[in-house]
């Protein structure tokens, strides 16, 4: 459930209708914000809140589009945008070896095996899945753009709905072969 927490933002700007999109993307800063500054206080530090700062400067820069020019071309184009920019968050993160997963992954495990070459290593390979799943929901989202909107809400949730599967049954898989 906290992976669902971490794209809490995203969920938030997605199911307020497209005509508002203007309070969609303040309102997604605004959970963006809030988010980092609980997670903080709980004691997660910012380098191991790399999705929650990413997505903060993309609703930063979002909510200054829409309220400079709400009738751009770019509209059409916005949930392919939004993917490609958790694709490049996720793959920012990969580059610095800082896989963005770590911080939800961390909300979960002691803190004794944060420092763990295998918590790394799982870390890394469920962001990279999440990674290449945003990037093929932004190809998607970009061809359909200009398409029925049951197209693009497939190709949203199988974006979201994939990768999350993925880590589920991966976590379980590397926690039962840990056991054994």
């Amino acid at each position: 459930m906290s992976y669902l927490r971490a794209f809490a933002p995203w969920i938030a700007f997605a199911v307020i209708p497209s005509a508002q999109w203007k309070w969609a993307a303040l309102f997604a800063l605004v959970v963006s914000v809030v988010e980092i500054v609980r997670k903080t206080r709980g004691g997660l530090p910012l380098d191991a809140q790399i999705m929650e700062l990413g997505t903060s400067a993309y609703f930063t820069g979002l909510t200054a589009l829409a309220f400079t020019d709400p009738h751009t071309a770019l509209h059409a184009y916005i949930p392919a945008m939004a993917s490609g920019a958790l694709g490049v968050i996720a793959v920012g993160s990969l580059l610095v070896c800082k896989p963005f997963t770590l911080g939800v992954a961390r909300q979960s495990m002691p803190r004794a095996v944060w420092d763990n070459p295998l918590f790394l290593r799982v870390n890394m390979i469920i962001s990279a899945v999440w990674a290449a799943s945003f990037a093929a929901g932004c190809i998607g989202l970009a061809a359909l753009a200009h398409s029925s909107a049951v197209g693009r809400i497939i190709v949203q949730t199988a974006a979201f709905a994939l990768p999350l599967v993925f880590t589920m049954r991966y976590v379980d898989h590397v926690r039962s072969r840990a056991r054994a």
